[in-house]
């Protein structure tokens, strides 16, 4: 079977949880005797990597600017894929699918499908007109695709509700790490075990404010409970600089916090491998792959008490109120405080992941929606009508 992928930035992954989910997907299905397109940009990925892990990259055009980068990419890519015969077109994310009804339309014999990662709307940085496409985005995933994929029950759920979609549900994965070292958490004055994490893109929406302004009430709250731990956060901006500059100035001269910038492979694994646990404050998500990776090197992780993070942890001793600073350093504060609580957590997390979040089960289920048969001769004209 031929599976072109589109809708990542890129392979390998530096950044994203969307190209994660792509990365690894992609790999498992040339394990399993498939042949994967990936598409991606050049200014996320080497040009000189042309194939990765059996993974075929291919390079087509984009604008780079914030609001066009991923629908003028998507557009080339889809092109370019229609001249390679797939049987596979797979969109990733909302906004790509936006034009999931060109393949549908041109390509009647090549199977569609769509992967619903997130409600990329509801994120900040996004101009009202920007979410009014990525609203009409979430409508094409839901009604073009031959059959559409959520990573979480909380987004399928969404589709049922907000569209009369029924999805697959088919979670994001993880590998399970081997052992790991600490050379690169010497290389940023950092200690086993003496350091909180937090991994993601610096945007608003992950909420990385709240997380500094809950460190500094443990400052002046309890400065002997953390006066040997450091508050570090790894990521950067995606066309957020005027936020990072907020971050920067909330943070001012502490010494104490440590921005590392975007950090991957084994550098990244030491980050997640060595710290005492890891706090995800975000607003909105799909389902997030960095709790998951934290979770997998056996780690506690404090979370926001939204639907997409309470489907992996139900435990309130690891959940706090959304947008709350207060909140959030009163948790930190008890887990500090408790050691044995965090043991515990950490031999459940590990065991739940490689339970329930195994990358080859992950591409197996997908082929099975690959496999699902369906109606080449399905007229999709009313469906875009509808839609525009």
């Amino acid at each position: 079977m031929r599976v072109a992928l589109i809708g990542q930035k890129g392979i390998p992954t530096a950044y994203g949880g969307i190209e994660r989910h792509s990365e690894e997907l992609a790999i498992e299905l040339v394990k399993q005797g498939h042949e994967v397109l990936a598409y991606a940009r050049s200014w996320y990925a080497s040009k000189k990597v042309k194939k990765y892990k059996g993974v075929k990259i291919i390079f087509t055009p984009t604008i780079r600017t914030k609001h066009l980068d991923a629908i003028t990419h998507t557009f080339f890519s889809i092109i370019h894929a229609l001249f390679q015969r797939p049987d596979i077109i797979h969109f990733h994310g909302v906004g790509p699918s936006l034009l999931s009804w060109m393949p549908r339309l041109f390509s009647p014999k090549t199977k569609v499908i769509a992967t619903f990662h997130c409600v990329d709307r509801y994120h900040q940085k996004w101009n009202r007109f920007a979410r009014f496409f990525l609203k009409l985005g979430e409508k094409a995933a839901c009604l073009f695709p031959h059959e559409t994929i959520a990573v979480s029950k909380t987004i399928q759920n969404y589709c049922l509700n907000e569209y009369q979609k029924k999805t697959f549900f088919i979670p994001n994965g993880v590998r399970q790490p081997e052992k790991i070292g600490s050379t690169t958490i010497k290389n940023f004055e950092l200690k086993p075990n003496k350091y909180i994490l937090m991994v993601s893109r610096l945007v608003k929406h992950k909420g990385v404010h709240y997380l500094l302004e809950a460190w500094k009430i443990l400052e002046q709250k309890y400065p002997k409970l953390i006066k040997n731990y450091k508050l570090v956060i790894v990521g950067g901006s995606v066309s957020t600089d005027d936020y990072v500059r907020e971050l920067n100035a909330l943070s001012g001269n502490d010494e104490s916090i440590i921005f590392t910038d975007w950090q991957k492979g084994k550098n990244l694994e030491e980050l997640y491998a060595n710290c005492a646990f890891l706090v995800h404050p975000s607003e909105n998500e799909g389902l997030p792959i960095t709790v998951l990776q934290a979770m997998a090197h056996g780690k506690a992780v404090l979370v926001s008490d939204i639907p997409e993070h309470m489907e992996i942890i139900s435990d309130d001793k690891f959940l706090f109120a959304n947008a709350n600073a207060r909140s959030l350093a009163k948790k930190i504060t008890s887990l500090l405080k408790n050691k044995k609580i965090r043991e515990k957590a950490e031999k459940e997390n590990k065991r739940l992941t490689e339970q329930k979040y195994d990358w080859e089960k992950i591409a197996e289920d997908t082929l099975g929606i690959y496999e699902l048969p369906y109606n080449e001769q399905k007229i999709i004209l009313e469906a875009v009508a509808k839609t525009l």
